[in-house]
């Protein structure tokens, strides 16, 4: 790894609804010399994802300082959301897209983790392939219970002390730092506002409750609509079409269908094109035949062909 190594970093801000706060949020990355790719919010969620990359210490000097304007703005002990979180920098996971590996977004993540330890006083608790004990390698697993439990858990318990910062929580709560490959968040909606269908539908597709490989998956209410929220950690595994299917598969047997998709944040390029080959029943060589593709490979401009 060297300053020509392209990283990824998708911090989840428990912030979602003050665009005044999200707006300081971003600035503070962008400050760190990196590229934002997008900042997506939701209010229901209460939670805001921004995507950026940069070369290595860039993206942790981004990281660190989002974290810290995070920090100074955001109180936990008002924050009200239907997604799980323990701090207002809630995760911050580093993932290699060129000239990196898994293991040196772990060493990023330490140095990140050690630092809003020592400068911000929060704790630090690290997770995924940066995980220091194998209970923690599993996101849900670290916020268990969530900032309200953690605060008393964080000074009683020792399972629960971070791997950096201060054993109490305050108003900023604890961050979960980690490194990992790209993963997708894929939600999808219900024409039902009945959150047990959603919740039922998450414990069926979902690989901890013995469903699909490499799905994470909740059960929420969103915006009055019911909402299966995923994560497909490894799309090569589990694909978007076969998530999907599994997903209007059970919602039939409830009773309900599904009513619309989205992407939070980014997704490989390969996935969509993976899902879009099954929908149409095309082999798998026919990727080779996507003509901006082909173009690019040849001329160096991959913009997609106007049709206006």
């Amino acid at each position: 790894m060297n300053e020509l190594s392209l990283i990824e970093c998708v911090p989840n801000f428990s912030e979602g609804r003050n665009v005044e706060v999200i707006d300081a949020i971003v600035r503070s990355i962008a400050s760190a010399s990196v590229s934002i790719l997008g900042v997506s919010s939701d209010v229901d969620h209460h939670r805001t994802v921004v995507t950026f990359v940069g070369s290595p210490d860039s993206v942790v000097e981004g990281a660190f300082r989002g974290a810290a304007a995070a920090a100074e703005r955001i109180d936990l002990e008002a924050h009200r959301g239907v997604h799980p979180r323990i701090g207002a920098a809630d995760v911050i996971p580093f993932i290699p897209l060129r000239g990196a590996s898994l293991a040196d977004c772990a060493t990023l993540a330490r140095r990140l983790g050690a630092r809003m330890g020592d400068a911000l006083d929060i704790p630090v608790y690290l997770y995924e392939a940066a995980a220091t004990r194998p209970e923690r390698v599993d996101l849900a697993d670290v916020r268990r219970g969530g900032y309200e439990a953690l605060k008393t858990a964080i000074q009683s318990d020792p399972t629960r002390a971070p791997d950096f910062g201060p054993a109490r929580l305050g108003r900023a709560g604890a961050s979960a730092v980690g490194a990992r490959l790209p993963l997708i968040a894929f939600n999808v909606y219900l024409d039902t506002a009945d959150v047990a269908v959603a919740q039922a539908i998450a414990r069926a597709v979902r690989a901890s409750s013995g469903g699909l490989t490499c799905i994470k998956a909740l059960g929420l209410l969103v915006g009055g609509q019911a909402q299966v929220s995923m994560n497909l950690t490894d799309f090569r595994q589990t694909g978007l079409d076969v998530v999907l299917s599994a997903v209007e598969s059970e919602a039939r047997q409830h009773g309900a269908r599904v009513e619309r998709t989205e992407l939070v944040g980014f997704a490989p390029q390969a996935a969509l094109i993976d899902a879009a080959l099954a929908a149409l029943h095309l082999p798998n060589t026919a990727r080779d035949l996507v003509l901006e593709a082909r173009l690019g490979d040849i001329t160096g401009d991959y913009r997609p062909i106007p049709f206006d």
